[in-house]
């Protein structure tokens, strides 16, 4: 048996038995990692590592993300603890967004993952075509 698949397999079993009956919705992997894969999660968080942003410098640099949907997003990354939320007393309140020390843990590993979609986007694309055009 091929070492990879073994390896699959007792992950696998890992997870199941990490969760109470085998349900892999309860894998621990994908209970992170669906969070930061949203539309605009990995999105938000690489602007938020440059620097901190109010809401509307963040609304104004994602012009296709709507209010809601940049509210939503931002609320979802402060629960998982990746967003710091900062409000601060002015008429009206300021809001101020930036990155945790755990959202800076996680941009490291997600940069290496843009960067390589960065490289590889012209290669997907072919692909796809190619893909496409066979079917």
């Amino acid at each position: 048996m091929d070492a990879r698949v073994s390896d699959l397999r007792t992950k696998l079993e890992i997870y199941r038995a990490g969760s109470n009956g085998g349900n892999l919705a309860n894998c621990p992997v994908r209970d992170v990692v669906q969070g930061v894969f949203g539309r605009w999660s990995a999105l938000l968080v690489s602007a938020l590592a440059e620097r901190p942003y109010r809401f509307g410098e963040l609304r104004r640099l994602v012009p296709d993300i709507s209010q809601r949907m940049l509210t939503q997003t931002l609320r979802d990354l402060q629960r998982d603890g990746y967003v710091h939320r900062e409000v601060f007393p002015t008429k009206p309140p300021s809001v101020e967004y930036s990155l945790t020390d755990l959202g800076r843990s996680m941009h490291g590993a997600l940069n290496v993952l843009l960067q390589w979609a960065g490289h590889n986007h012209g290669d997907v694309r072919r692909a796809r075509a190619r893909f496409d055009a066979a079917g």
